[in-house]
């Protein structure tokens, strides 16, 4: 274990190394510049095409620290590479793709007003919607609070949601 002198301590700057020693080169334009570039060249080349990795994965590639990767990626979102999908992740460009929860009352609201799900039928479980979708549960728990919200579906303690009466 390292001793301290009376001039230094655990979270002082280190000294200058001794004459042979070497010192990494900073980046003269910030560390999270020179990750958001490196990143908008690989966008460019088209790495990405299901979106980029987790902050974590990226933190783990450039040995840096998460606040640094989500100052690259916030840098990259304010320049428009990238765009943040709630549920989705980080997409290249303008992110078209839509947020699972929106297509899951999308559809869920379809099968409202085309009939197939009258009024007074009860919701599938959180469960059943969420392995028929393939999302986690609180994606599917979001969108039927969101339809609930609006109307459409009503819920009764320790039964169920069923469909509310046509709007």
């Amino acid at each position: 274990m390292r001793s301290w002198s009376a001039q230094e301590g655990p979270h002082s700057r280190p000294r200058e190394p001794e004459e042979g020693g070497s010192v990494p080169n900073p980046s003269p334009r910030g560390t999270y510049l020179t990750i958001s570039e490196a990143l908008r060249t690989r966008i460019a080349e088209g790495s990405y095409p299901d979106g980029l990795p987790s902050e974590a994965e990226i933190g783990r590639e450039f040995g840096v620290a998460r606040t640094t990767v989500r100052r690259a990626l916030r840098a990259l979102e304010e320049a428009g590479d990238v765009t943040t999908v709630a549920g989705v992740g980080r997409q290249v460009g303008g992110g078209s793709q839509v947020a699972p929860y929106k297509r899951i009352m999308a559809d869920l609201l379809d099968r409202i007003r085309t009939g197939e799900m009258p009024a007074g039928t009860r919701l599938p479980s959180e469960a059943e919607l969420s392995a028929s979708y393939g999302v986690a549960r609180g994606t599917v728990r979001r969108a039927v609070h969101e339809l609930e919200g609006a109307g459409h579906i009503h819920a009764r303690h320790g039964v169920g949601r069923f469909v509310g009466p046509a709007s």
